[in-house]
């Protein structure tokens, strides 16, 4: 593939397969010829709207066709995607949007209130696009795109280029925005790295579900994978698992990716064992750890390969995976690992000063490969911890590797929890609590949870003689951050534990409710 963008893949699929289907969305096809007609019409109409090279664009919508549409014609003119979390409290989307300095804020049906709702407070005062029909004074999609030429736009991005923005928690309170280039999205799926193993060969004739939030990797990231491809993507607005059966049936689904708590979702419900998954080839699945029962459950009902994929936002995904030859359920300990680095990726378990340590020994999990991001937008200090000059990136999760360079994931440096594969950091939810009047002292956790893996809990101190419910301290939380970071439970304590420098010790407080468990990540 040489030095190839991923827009040079995506226009090779339309000018050798064009009458084949890139994306269908609630009954709209999009060939891959007219994908690329929309996506040069997009670049037209951004660069129209003065936008340029190194310019941001923000999403706040539902998954859509034509939100790669938007993200591929971008790209086509250098302007960088930020999609944003929908499920985020609004003024953690203005954060967002005012942090990337976004120029046009193109805006979702589902959202269309919350965002006029806020739009008074974006400091970066972007112009807005309605992504389904005209609202208010908001231009529609269609029209904004269609009023523009179709032949590609002169400019042509190099395969170091940004070209997507993912935010991710942060360890004080504010996401930071990870900065994604081509090369970063493209390079693992370079045949250079040797020969591609079998649940990673894509045909044409391939049918992608994209599931997952396109505010996340395992949504932007698995759709770009299609297109990449060529194959056809079956785009679904949210993740609805009944929805998701449907599509098994009506779409013959042969690949897709979901998080451990979606499949939960899908295999318990009442039609799961009804349907037809001979077409379905391989599941993909990760972003946090999947329950031995859960697995053995889903192996029986799906029937297909399963593959463990182990990654970050700041990795652009997968960079080590469990192949479907090493999900036995024979009590192998290898069912219990994350699996082996992907070729082209390299794994190193450090110690605190940077050391690298032996098979078997605990440390901190760095990795090295093209797929390492660019940095963090407007952070050289948080680039710097995160990354080293010569690439190195510390993931902030402890484990260690067997001498057959398995990976097991043993627990966090980190203090971030993850619940439904969203990670949360204590930071975020303690500042939301900690300025009710009757808070002296706050410590968040994350604590075993049967549904979501972890689940939010949130151990208060009270100031004397106050008064304050858990129901209060919940509420309190819902008016400032997302749903899915307010704490699930409050406990009241009359002190926080701290070591001689006044550091909380998260450990003490976590250790009770880990108990008798083999890691302490869930």
């Amino acid at each position: 593939m040489g030095e190839q963008t991923l827009l040079d893949v995506v226009s090779g699929h339309a000018q050798a397969r064009g009458d084949a289907i890139a994306l269908t969305f609630e009954g709209r096809e999009t060939s891959y010829a007219a994908f690329e007609r929309h996506a040069n019409q997009v670049a037209h109409a951004l660069t129209a709207a003065g936008l340029g090279k190194g310019d941001r664009i923000a999403y706040v919508g539902k998954n859509s066709d034509h939100y790669f549409e938007l993200l591929i014609g971008a790209m086509k003119v250098g302007v960088v995607m930020v999609p944003v979390n929908w499920r985020l409290a609004p003024p953690e989307m203005v954060y967002i949007i005012d942090n990337a300095e976004a120029k046009l804020l193109f805006v979702g049906g589902e959202f269309v209130g919350a965002v006029t709702a806020f739009a008074s407070k974006l400091t970066s005062a972007p112009r807005i696009v309605a992504m389904e029909g005209a609202a208010g004074d908001w231009p529609a999609f269609e029209p904004w795109r269609d009023a523009q030429q179709d032949a590609p736009p002169a400019f042509r991005a190099t395969i170091d280029d940004v070209a997507l923005q993912l935010y991710t928690s942060g360890t004080t309170g504010h996401p930071k925005g990870a900065m994604l280039s081509h090369r970063n999205l493209v390079d693992l799926r370079n045949s250079r790295h040797g020969e591609t193993p079998a649940w990673n060969v894509w045909t044409a004739e391939d049918v992608s579900l994209v599931a997952m939030p396109v505010f996340h990797i395992g949504g932007t990231g698995w759709g770009i994978f299609g297109l990449y491809y060529g194959a056809k993507g079956v785009v679904a607005r949210e993740f609805d698992p009944a929805k998701v059966l449907d599509t098994f049936v009506n779409e013959r689904i042969s690949k897709l990716f979901m998080v451990p708590a979606a499949m939960q979702f899908v295999v318990r419900h009442p039609r799961a064992r009804q349907i037809d998954y001979s077409r379905l080839k391989y599941l993909l699945y990760g972003a946090s750890p999947i329950p031995a029962d859960l697995l053995k459950e889903c192996m029986e009902v799906f029937g297909c390969g399963f593959v463990q994929m182990y990654g970050m936002t700041e990795t652009t995904g997968t960079i080590v995976v469990l192949p479907p030859e090493d999900h036995t359920l024979d009590g192998s300990p290898r069912l219990r690992s994350a699996g082996k680095a992907v070729p082209g990726v390299e794994i190193a378990i450090l110690d605190p000063d940077g050391r690298l340590l032996p098979p078997g020994e605990v440390g901190e999990i760095a990795t090295r490969s093209a797929a390492n991001m660019v940095g963090y937008w407007k952070l050289p200090e948080a680039t710097a911890r995160t990354l080293s000059k010569d690439n190195w990136l510390r993931t902030g999760d402890a484990g260690y590797m067997d001498a057959d360079g398995y990976v097991y994931v043993h627990d966090r440096i980190k203090d971030m929890i993850i619940s439904g594969a969203e990670n949360i950091y204590p930071a975020e939810v303690e500042n939301a609590i900690f300025g009710h009047p009757a808070v002296a002292e706050v410590a968040v956790i994350g604590v075993p949870d049967a549904t979501w893996g972890e689940a939010v809990k949130a151990m208060v101190v009270r100031k004397p003689g106050a008064e304050v419910t858990a129901e209060e301290i919940i509420a309190h939380a819902r008016q400032h951050i997302a749903g899915y970071k307010v704490p699930k439970s409050v406990d009241f304590i009359p002190a926080l534990p701290r070591n001689g420098t006044g550091k909380i010790l998260r450990r003490e407080l976590r250790d009770p409710f880990w108990a008798g468990r083999e890691r302490r990540v869930n």
